[in-house]
């Protein structure tokens, strides 16, 4: 019942559209119109505001025409860069960017995805339950969307995000992340005539993250240091320097230790640096966030059985699987809503060799639609 055509057409019109986070407005009303075409009832919230975004998020209503619990189904709008003017390449089934910008699969696939399916549902008057989209904002730069949506106005106690690769695989399992930033604060002076009378920031945090392990410290658990900006000019002993990083685990104990493992580098660096008589130089500022919270779905939820069983009903697998990675599922399962994350096929995401098979997109609908007539069953 999928339409091949209609759905390649749709993914290349929405990737198209540039939506770079924080410009998701243009992609956004489309993506109104479209759901609003086939009967839905949209809602934007007010995230737009609180992030600075042009936008809210998006929440597209169907009603169903059956008594069961609503499904919740979601994806993010925006994209990483380089993501402005896109051209969409179609070659032997595979799409493509004309590699100067990303392709904007992730997550526009599973955009043209829900859309192709709902036209599916309405054009052959299948039965359904009902069901709740949410399009969020600024998912690339923090899943501020999923953050600060309105969760009044969503009622579906669990669903799916698509916003992964495999396409037989749902993901259960995501970590807790950790935001890091570090704040040294040395004394300048000039670095060739009296470069001893400073304190060099950049000499600081160095020595302190040459005493990280980062990268994989085990199977659960990543740190990384990301960001490092600091100095005026090379004739200057740099005052400030400011070091942004994450940690992540499956196990809260491991993230706690990780976290603090990396604090204590730069902390004693910092006190042991001698400071001169009644100097507070050099000194430290330290902010630790929680960036998001893990998932942990049991394989016995509705979530992975439902989509198991679709599975096997189209004669494909579901496999249960862990990743290393945050989505706006992260955010939903901490506000109640048990999400799964399935995949659309989407190969070298935030790259410009990015692609998608139009085939992955076609199974994914497939899925979808054997889901959603298998959640009209008893559970």
């Amino acid at each position: 019942m999928i339409n091949r055509e209609r759905l390649a057409e749709t993914f290349r019109f929405l990737v198209e559209i540039d939506s770079v986070s924080k410009n998701e407005k243009p992609v956004c009303l489309e993506i109104k119109k479209n759901f609003e075409s086939i009967g839905a009832e949209t809602i934007l919230d007010h995230a737009g505001e609180k992030v600075g975004s042009n936008t809210g998020n998006l929440i597209a209503r169907f009603e169903g025409n059956t008594e069961t619990p609503p499904l919740l189904l979601s994806a993010h709008m925006d994209t990483v860069g380089p993501g402005t003017g896109i051209k969409a390449v179609f070659k032997n089934g595979v799409f493509t960017s004309d590699g100067t910008t990303i392709l904007g699969a992730d997550d526009k696939s599973a955009i043209a995805i829900y859309i192709e399916i709902m036209r599916v549902l309405q054009e052959n008057k299948l039965p359904h339950g009902p069901i709740e989209f949410v399009f969020t904002i600024c998912e690339e730069i923090g899943l501020l969307g999923a953050k600060n949506l309105d969760m009044s106005l969503i009622t579906a106690k669990y669903g799916y995000v698509l916003d992964t690769e495999n396409t037989e695989g749902i993901v259960t399992r995501a970590p807790t992340a950790n935001s890091l930033e570090f704040k040294i604060h040395g004394r300048e002076a000039h670095a060739g005539a009296s470069p001893e009378k400073g304190i060099n920031a950049i000499l600081l945090a160095s020595k302190a993250i040459a005493g990280l392990e980062l990268g994989r410290i085990d199977h659960e658990t990543t740190c990384n240091i990301g960001m490092i900006k600091g100095g005026i000019a090379t004739n200057i002993v740099p005052n400030l320097v400011k070091i942004k990083g994450e940690a992540r685990s499956l196990d809260p104990e491991k993230l706690t230790k990780v976290t603090n493992t990396i604090i204590k580098s730069f902390k004693d660096v910092v006190e042991t640096y001698p400071k001169g008589s009644g100097k507070d130089l050099p000194r430290l500022e330290t902010r630790i966030d929680k960036d998001f919270s893990s998932t942990d779905i049991p394989e016995d939820h509705p979530v992975v059985t439902l989509a198991q069983k679709a599975a096997v009903n189209l004669g494909r697998k579901m496999a249960v699987t862990t990743s290393g990675g945050g989505s706006d599922a992260n955010i939903f399962f901490e506000k109640g809503i048990i999400t799964g994350v399935i995949g659309t096929g989407m190969h070298n995401i935030h790259t410009v060799r990015e692609s998608i098979r139009l085939d992955d997109m076609v199974y994914t609908s497939e899925l979808l639609l054997e889901i959603i007539r298998l959640h009209l069953e008893p559970v």
